[in-house]
């Protein structure tokens, strides 16, 4: 009879779980968006994985000191379509990147272009709108 009960349970939940709605598992809240810069770095890793692929650079910022970025952009699946491979990013590669830095400004990115060595552009990812300011109370 437990066993029973149990079964019809998990049914029960698998029947419902589709109508319950399901909240994306992060945003763009993180990133300065509608802000972009361009840094010229080398690549020190490209990780290519799900659920998101990230380029982590060495680049200069304003006062000369060599800071390493972590730029995140999309799954494997969209970077391949947008023409990006596991092989073409390498450790050593001078980069040209435009991103969507960190609020807090950490360095921290959301990845949008990245110029190669050979000197093709990829888009990695579409600028995100300007966040809306404040409506005033």
């Amino acid at each position: 009879m437990r066993h029973r009960q149990m079964v019809g349970g998990v049914v029960l939940a698998l029947v419902l779980a589709p109508g319950v709605p399901m909240s994306g598992h992060h945003g763009a809240d993180t990133f300065a968006t509608g802000t972009q810069i361009t840094l010229k770095g080398t690549v020190t890793e490209w990780i290519w994985a799900n659920p998101h692929c990230f380029l982590r650079f060495d680049a200069k910022d304003d006062t000369g000191t060599v800071r390493n970025w972590v730029a995140e952009t999309q799954n494997p699946v969209s970077m391949t379509a947008r023409g990006l491979s596991r092989s073409m990013v390498k450790a050593g590669d001078p980069v040209t990147v435009t991103i969507e830095p960190a609020k807090n400004g950490e360095p921290v990115a959301r990845l949008l272009t990245v110029t190669l060595p050979d000197g093709r552009t990829l888009v990695a990812a579409n600028p995100q709108p300007a966040a809306p300011a404040p409506s005033p109370q």
